[in-house]
Formats: C-alpha cells, sequence, structure tokens
C-alpha cells in the first residue's frame, strides 16, 4: 500500500512563475524547473564549466528568470571561515600582548618610527594592526627595511627567535642554526656534495619565502637573487638569498644599525664592472669591440 494514500495535497499560491530550484553540491547540481517547462523537468548537472553553461541554456530555454539556490556546503564553509577568522583575532590579541610585554630596545618617542619604504595599498589580510611599530620597539631596528621582508615575516622571526641574538656568536653560527649553510661532505680531501641539511625551522622558511620575494626586487638584492637563479637554479638561489638576508638580520639586530643601501652600492659597482669586462670579452672573441657611448638625458 503507497504510503502517500490518503494523505491531502496542499496546493501553494504561485508566487513567481518563472523559477527554479538549484540544489548545489561539491560535484554535482541539481535543478527543477516547473513541470509544463520540460519534459525532464528535474536534472542533474556537473559543475565543470561546460556543464554549467549547457545548465543557463536550459534554463534560458525554461524561460527562466530567477532561481532558489540551496547550498549547505557554501553555509557551512561560511560559517567556519568566520570562526576560524575569530579565532586568528584571538591569537593575534594574545601575540600582541606577549610582543608588548617584551623589554622595548628603543624609544620611539626619541626615535620615531623609519618611513614605510614600499607601503601597500591595503595592508595585509591578516597583519594585526599597529604591529610594525611594535616590532620596531622590540627589536630596536625596522626590519622591514630590508628588500623582501614584510611585517609578518619580521613576526616570524620574533616568535621562532626572539629578540636577543647573543646566543649565536656569529653571523655564521646564526645562518647555520637557520641551516642555510651548506654542509660539506668531504673525504680524502675531496668535496663530495655541500648540499644544506633539511630543516624544518619556520624562520628559516620565512627567509626563503623572503628571498623568492626579491625576484621582482629592483635592488642589489634582486639583483643577487635573479644571477643565483640563473646560474644555479631556483631552489640554490633562495638558500643563497636567504643565506644573504639572515647575515643582513643578525648584523642589524646585534649591532642596532638601520638597514643602509650605500653599504651594497660597491658591491653594485663591482658587479657591473664584471659584467662590462665580461661583455668586452665575448666581443673580443667575435672580432668585435665594444664602444661606449654616453646616456640619453
Amino acid at each position: 500500500m503507497s504510503k502517500n494514500k490518503g494523505r491531502k495535497v496542499v496546493s501553494l499560491p504561485i508566487v513567481e512563475a518563472n523559477a527554479a530550484g538549484i540544489d548545489i553540491g561539491a560535484t554535482q547540481i541539481f535543478v527543477a524547473v516547473p513541470a509544463d517547462r520540460d519534459v525532464e523537468p528535474i536534472r542533474c548537472f556537473d559543475t565543470f564549466t561546460a556543464d554549467l553553461e549547457r545548465l543557463a541554456d536550459w534554463l534560458e530555454q525554461c524561460q527562466i528568470r530567477t532561481v532558489a539556490m540551496e547550498s549547505t556546503g557554501v553555509r557551512q564553509s561560511l560559517q567556519s571561515y568566520r570562526h576560524y577568522q575569530h579565532l586568528i583575532q584571538e591569537v593575534d590579541g594574545q601575540v600582541k600582548q606577549m610582543t608588548r610585554r617584551l623589554p622595548g630596545r628603543i624609544d620611539i618617542g626619541e626615535k620615531p618610527l623609519p618611513k614605510e619604504k614600499n607601503p601597500r595599498k591595503t595592508p595585509w589580510r591578516n597583519e594585526p594592526p599597529q604591529l610594525r611599530e611594535d616590532l620596531y620597539r622590540t627589536f630596536g631596528v625596522d626590519l622591514t627595511q630590508i628588500p623582501g621582508i614584510n611585517t609578518l615575516t619580521a613576526q616570524m622571526l620574533l616568535t621562532e627567535i626572539g629578540p636577543d641574538l647573543s646566543r649565536f656568536p656569529t653571523a655564521a653560527a646564526f645562518c647555520s642554526w637557520l641551516r642555510l649553510c651548506p654542509e660539506p661532505k668531504i673525504s680524502g680531501g675531496k668535496v663530495l656534495s655541500s648540499k644544506t641539511r633539511p630543516t624544518k625551522n619556520r624562520a628559516a622558511l620565512a627567509l626563503r619565502m623572503a628571498a623568492q620575494g626579491l625576484h621582482r626586487s629592483q635592488t642589489f638584492l634582486g639583483d643577487y637573487f635573479r644571477r643565483m637563479k640563473a646560474r644555479l637554479g631556483t631552489p640554490k638561489a633562495m638558500t643563497a638569498a636567504a643565506h644573504k638576508l639572515a647575515r643582513i638580520v643578525y648584523h642589524m639586530i646585534t649591532t642596532h644599525q638601520e638597514y643602509d643601501t650605500t653599504v651594497f652600492q660597491e658591491l653594485e659597482r663591482r658587479v657591473q664592472d664584471r659584467k662590462r669586462m665580461k661583455l668586452r670579452a665575448q666581443a673580443r672573441a667575435l672580432g668585435f669591440e665594444l664602444v661606449a657611448r654616453e646616456a640619453v638625458p
């Protein structure tokens, strides 16, 4: 016997005749149109682009002008996103309080925070307010002046290493702890390999990501990364640039000196001289002679 026998069918008023119902799943979409619009008023579509285009054509063919969508997954995802964003804000608040409790190495009133070198139009999505000022007070220097290092990178260095690097006697020891130095294997006076040791150090990972961001930087460090990438490949170039960034960070924190671009001007001049000498040597090998010309103003 049918379970529906004896039940009354309630007729609801039609508010919108040209409407369809859509139930959206992760891999399939079920669509229902009024029964008088198609022989098969309920259809199932996949979620690929071609299937979505067929769905749109079918709705247009059935003269559908509006749809009622049900998507439990989207609603749950939005709730989960908001929940985790709330947890992130709570953690950021705790980190900020702990940072404020760290002893300051500088009086911002006497030595104000330097002007940001590359200000963003919008702050980083997960960047707590006044983070750059707190880091400047804690470290005593502004690490964000270094090309490739932003506030989140500097915060990672603070949480993983701390503001005091006195336990590392030299920059080499600091880089070795980060495992950004090669570990040569020598046998019989012959170097068998000189790979860096694998590491899960989050501070080293942050510096590697900062080094990767130097790809488009029009600075000495950006030029250094591109040279290493052309000669050694991207992975080794990231390690080499991260090693250089680590040395700069160590020097700034231990000497309380701000990042100075003039230090690299002499290095940049030497790089340009080597490039010119190489081009002249290549031209002579091909029977040509390079003649310098004055720059056009």
